[in-house]
């Protein structure tokens, strides 16, 4: 099975940066797209950000625009999330999110995913 490890979660005060990474293991990958979700206390999973291993399309939330940038390595099968200018909103755990193919599926839907991490707590302090 394939498996999704996030890690770079942490507190940080407001204004600061992290930088998280996912990183398939278990076998063999190579993903359609990746994505990160997120969920703050109290609150849905939502979207951040995707991107798409052939091109690079990338897509991102209006909440993290311009402040947020989502990269990839194929090589290494991972994916980063590097967050500049973090708030206390931002403050969430953030899970990595793998599409193994496209199927027809809008990508900030959590629906289109097949793999999914256990999370990394983002603490954002005031």
């Amino acid at each position: 099975q394939v498996q999704l490890v996030e890690s770079g979660g942490g507190l940080v005060q407001a204004g600061g940066s992290l930088r998280l990474s996912c990183a398939a293991s278990g076998r063999t990958f190579s993903s359609y797209a990746m994505a990160w979700f997120r969920q703050g206390p109290g609150k849905e999973r939502r979207f951040v950000t995707s991107i798409i291993r052939s091109g690079g399309s990338t897509d991102y939330a209006d909440s993290v625009k311009g402040r947020f940038a989502i990269s990839g390595d194929n090589a290494k099968n991972t994916v980063y999330l590097q967050m500049n200018s973090l708030k206390p909103e931002d403050t969430a755990v953030y899970y990595c999110a793998a599409a193994a193919r496209y199927d027809r599926i809008w990508l900030r839907s959590q629906n289109a995913y097949d793999f999914w991490g256990q999370g990394t707590q983002v603490t954002v302090s005031s």
